[in-house]
């Protein structure tokens, strides 16, 4: 197959050693990560290919970031590496329960967010890819971001390439406009990109947060989704962007931080018909329930790293089952430590034809 690239943020992820907290801990996890990392390394994981593009310094801590994306397969010889600019970092705290995970980002001034977008060489990046995966993380680290994210998806569009785009609402880094809030910078910015964006995806929150399109009778907070307003999410969505092809949400009903209901809807503007994953045996939506997460950090990444890999694999576009595989391959990311989600395409295959016991494999 023809490779998939990937744009954004790779940082350092310290994490508090299993449930406890930050300020209880004496040392941290250390691994490397970001969203479209992520993304990658879960075409690489499926059996696919994946080209990574990034900006980051010149020091042994960006060379162990590098090792990580080379170790599952991703192509890096595309990343930007530079002498301004600093390593990103995230501290994770994993919730349990009834309190919630938190995040402290240390992101300022980092290498992709000092990178201007004439520095990165997208007539050689996109030859021969067949799509481009972006997020709403990025241009939120910077206007020299989001300028490049812009950038990113004209050259893409302008050589054939499809274009996806996470919506990814992150409030704590869109600052970068102190004469603005974060959720206005953030629809102001967004809405200048998803012009040149072929398939959005979103989780249940995103389209209110960034574009102001609210699923009614929804209470996500209360962990309480009404699916069946997710379809006229998507319609207005492609009302206001009718170059967008295919609109997908995750639906994630938090019932605490280890037990979540998962599941997703697939718009196909085309035929204006919704989709929905999972099934029960009788064609009717039933989420996946999660009792007890590992990890769920990635969890959305990882489902767009399905449905991508599956919308470009012949034998699993059929929407439908490009949405199941998605699915079905976040879900099974929420059992695995850390961002990416070292799943095989065998493994999620079975948990979409129902085995889902997690009984031992001899």
């Amino acid at each position: 197959m023809k490779p998939v690239v990937t744009f954004g943020e790779i940082m350092c992820r310290l994490a508090s050693p299993g449930n406890l907290r930050l300020r209880q801990t004496r040392e941290l996890e250390v691994t490397y990560a970001g969203a479209e990392a992520s993304v990658a390394a879960s075409v690489c994981n499926f059996g696919g290919e994946a080209r990574y593009i990034t900006a980051l310094p010149k020091h042994a801590l960006a060379e162990a970031t590098m090792d990580s994306l080379r170790a599952v397969g991703i192509d890096t010889k595309f990343v930007k590496r530079t002498d301004a600019g600093r390593l990103g970092v995230y501290f994770l705290e994993t919730g349990a329960n009834q309190r919630p995970s938190n995040v402290i980002y240390d992101r300022a001034d980092s290498a992709i967010a000092t990178t201007p977008a004439e520095q990165y060489d997208w007539d050689a990046i996109f030859d021969g890819a067949q799509w481009l995966h972006l997020s709403g993380i990025t241009p939120a680290l910077s206007e020299i971001a989001a300028q490049a994210t812009l950038v990113a998806a004209q050259k893409a569009q302008a050589a054939g390439v499809q274009v996806s785009i996470d919506l990814n609402f992150r409030k704590k880094l869109w600052d970068w406009n102190p004469s603005q809030s974060a959720g206005d910078l953030a629809e102001e910015t967004m809405r200048g990109i998803l012009p040149h964006i072929d398939v959005i995806i979103a989780n249940e929150e995103d389209c209110s947060d960034v574009l102001g399109i609210l699923a009614a009778e929804t209470d996500v907070e209360a962990g309480a989704l009404n699916t069946e307003r997710y379809p006229d999410v998507a319609r207005q969505v492609v009302e206001q962007f009718p170059n967008v092809s295919k609109v997908a949400i995750t639906l994630r009903e938090s019932l605490s931080a280890t037990h979540n209901n998962w599941g997703a809807m697939l718009y196909v503007a085309a035929n204006d018909a919704p989709y929905f994953a999972p099934l029960d045996g009788e064609g009717n939506y039933q989420s996946y329930e999660i009792k007890n997460i590992v990890d769920r950090v990635g969890g959305g990444d990882s489902f767009a790293g399905g449905l991508i890999f599956a919308l470009t694999t012949a034998e699993l576009s059929e929407p439908q089952t490009a949405l199941r595989y998605g699915v079905a391959a976040s879900c099974l990311k929420h059992s695995i430590k850390g961002d990416f989600n070292f799943s095989t395409r065998s493994e999620v295959e079975s948990l979409m034809g129902g085995s889902a016991s997690g009984r031992v494999v001899r």
